[in-house]
């Protein structure tokens, strides 16, 4: 890479220009993953905790957390979703939860920072409402699993070695 897009020539951060890029629509998936104890699995799949709907207040706070993401992350362009999906799935061979999210627009720039959002906080979600009852979790793997659109084309993780 010659040139840093986010720098200018006095090596200053900057917003990167897109306004000479057409609007395309773009989508990209995220996920991640919280990985944590069994009993604690249990407790949510029979809904043993102790505040309440751990899965579905985790998977709007990642919505609202998308909707967010140009107030968080310093440059990135403020975005109209025209969708966010957050889905959180229990999975037994981590044991914890597979969270994955979905963001859509049209625009000139791309999403992935707000999926990646919504995942992250997502977690952080689950951690919160859980951290009660299991102190040892850990969040992590969260990745860009695949983005359409723009300039640079589409692209999925499976399609690049090591993915």
């Amino acid at each position: 890479m010659s040139k840093l897009s986010h720098l200018d020539a006095a090596g200053r951060a900057r917003m990167v220009d897109v306004s000479a890029k057409a609007d395309t629509r773009r989508r990209a998936i995220a996920s991640g993953q919280l990985v944590c104890a069994l009993a604690t699995l249990e407790a949510v799949s029979e809904g043993r905790t102790p505040k309440g709907a751990v899965i579905s207040t985790a998977e709007l706070a990642g919505v609202m957390a998308a909707k967010r993401t140009a107030e968080l992350i310093p440059l990135c362009h403020p975005l109209p979703l025209a969708k966010i999906a957050v889905s959180i799935a229990p999975d037994s061979t981590l044991p914890g939860f597979i969270i994955e999210a979905e963001a859509v627009t049209t625009g000139p720039t791309g999403v992935e920072m707000e999926a990646l959002t919504a995942v992250s906080v997502a977690g952080l979600t689950l951690f919160d409402m859980l951290k009660a009852i299991d102190r040892g979790m850990v969040i992590g793997a969260i990745q860009v699993k695949a983005k359409t659109g723009g300039v640079g084309g589409d692209w999925a993780r499976d399609s690049e070695s090591g993915g």
